[in-house]
């Protein structure tokens, strides 16, 4: 949908972005508290520009995720995916999982999408209200977004009813937290040599 804002309106819009300090990590007020959980894909660097195939210009499936141990006590995983750099009030959610195992280590290629459930767990709704993938689509022209995979270890099952939202998910794992997991792919239209930023703090990878 973004893709069909003309590249003269995403320039002027370069700075109107929902801010980092608005992803779910930061809201919740882990990061820099709870203990780090390698986070990678076998697809693309950490801070590196994500491969076409998962975004809006290609096929749009989300790529393979791995990690490494998660803490003692971990009951489940949950994983949100956002875009802080969305011209919007609040970071596009381009993916949640959650309800995963906690001995689970890796997702793979196109696993986020409409009747997965059965094999990695559950899949909650993306900013188009969707259980899927929302593939990175940001507007030509305004310049280089960051999309944070964040990933969750948590005490126990969340309880949550059917097709969840990240406000859903982010309320349901207070207090129940045991360690984090961050990655950082960009992508752009119109500006791949442009410099991407990251929000005070937070580390890329």
């Amino acid at each position: 949908m973004l893709e069909h804002i003309p590249a003269w309106m995403g320039r002027i819009f370069t700075n109107v972005r929902a801010g980092h300090e608005r992803l779910a990590i930061v809201r919740a007020g882990l990061q820099g508290t709870a203990p780090m959980i390698p986070l990678s894909s076998p697809a693309f660097a950490a801070g590196g520009r994500l491969p076409i195939r998962f975004t809006a210009d290609g096929e749009g499936v989300s790529p393979p995720l791995v990690w490494g141990e998660v803490p003692a006590g971990t009951a489940s995983i949950a994983l949100i995916v956002e875009d802080p750099d969305a011209p919007t009030p609040n970071p596009l959610v381009h993916g949640l999982l959650w309800d995963l195992p906690g001995d689970l280590r890796q997702v793979d290629e196109g696993e986020i999408a409409e009747g997965k459930e059965a094999t990695v767990g559950s899949v909650g709704r993306n900013s188009y209200l969707a259980q899927a993938w929302l593939p990175p689509d940001p507007p030509t022209g305004h310049g280089e977004h960051d999309y944070i995979f964040q990933l969750f270890a948590l005490a126990r099952a969340i309880d949550l009813g059917p097709g969840p939202g990240r406000s859903d998910i982010v309320k349901a794992m207070d207090g129940q937290v045991l360690g984090v997991g961050v990655l950082v792919g960009t992508y752009s239209r119109g500006d791949p040599a442009l410099v991407g930023h990251v929000g005070p703090g937070l580390a890329r990878g």
